[in-house]
């Protein structure tokens, strides 16, 4: 990775998003040296959970045998199937076997939403996770996730249209907090357009976050784009430095 791309971004999140969260970032690899795996829960426990010792600085790598839960395995790529009745988990679930988590109305709407679901392999036997500011010249990022409050996020979402004509340059599909952060995202930047993934809209997920925390994943073509945008962007008027400076204090609101 460009070491100058890395000090172009710490010189815009330092003057348009002070003291703001790093993001993470992650990709794919099947060089195992120096990876730091992920320890395996003892029990069945959400992805997004692991990741706050990302967000803390430490810098991990998931693989199909470190993730305990069937829909992180799935959302990585690393097992792309599904539990069996996977439909009535989703949904109403089955008196006396299963209990639904009733996400979906009906079987049969999680069906038809299968039946659209684009799929996804991991291109490699590795996903490994890092911290902005642990980022070195032989990284090579694929995605940029960003934890972030709502001023953040409202940045984050301009910026991310700010060379789009198109209005749905941010996209917020269904999907498991994991889903959000990797899958989407990633089928993302393999395509044409590269938009940005809004998440952790998933219910299970939450518990595992700040309240007051949402994701913005932005794939690495549109992430280098936004970057290069800044200077010229909202971020340098009037209107956005009102936004900085509650982000700054850490206000809540000024309503």
């Amino acid at each position: 990775m460009d070491p100058a791309r890395i000090d172009q971004f710490d010189k815009m999140w330092t003057n348009y998003f002070p003291g703001a969260e790093l993001p993470i970032v992650c990709y794919y690899t099947d060089d195992e040296n120096s990876l730091a795996a992920a320890e395996k829960p003892a029990a069945e426990h959400c992805l997004i959970s692991q990741l706050q010792s990302v967000r803390s600085g430490q810098i991990v790598a998931f693989k199909k045998d470190n993730i305990h839960c069937g829909g992180g395995r799935r959302y990585l790529g690393f097992a792309p199937g599904l539990r069996p009745n996977f439909e009535f988990f989703l949904s109403c679930g089955i008196p006396g076997k299963m209990e639904g988590e009733r996400y979906k109305k009906s079987p049969e709407v999680v069906r038809e939403l299968l039946a659209r679901d684009p799929g996804f392999t991991a291109p490699a036997q590795h996903l490994l996770f890092k911290r902005w500011d642990h980022l070195h010249d032989h990284d090579e990022p694929e995605i940029v996730i960003f934890f972030a409050k709502p001023d953040v996020l409202s940045g984050l979402f301009t910026l991310s249209g700010y060379d789009e004509s198109a209005d749905d340059f941010v996209i917020a599909p269904f999907s498991a907090g994991c889903g959000s952060i990797v899958k989407y995202p990633y089928l993302e930047r393999q395509s044409g357009r590269h938009r940005s993934v809004l998440g952790l809209f998933d219910v299970s997920a939450r518990p595992f976050v700040p309240a007051d925390r949402l994701t913005m994943a932005v794939p690495w073509p549109r992430f280098a784009q936004m970057i290069a945008n800044a200077d010229e962007s909202f971020l340098t008027t009037k209107s956005w430095d009102r936004v900085r400076s509650r982000i700054e204090s850490g206000e809540i609101s000024t309503v």
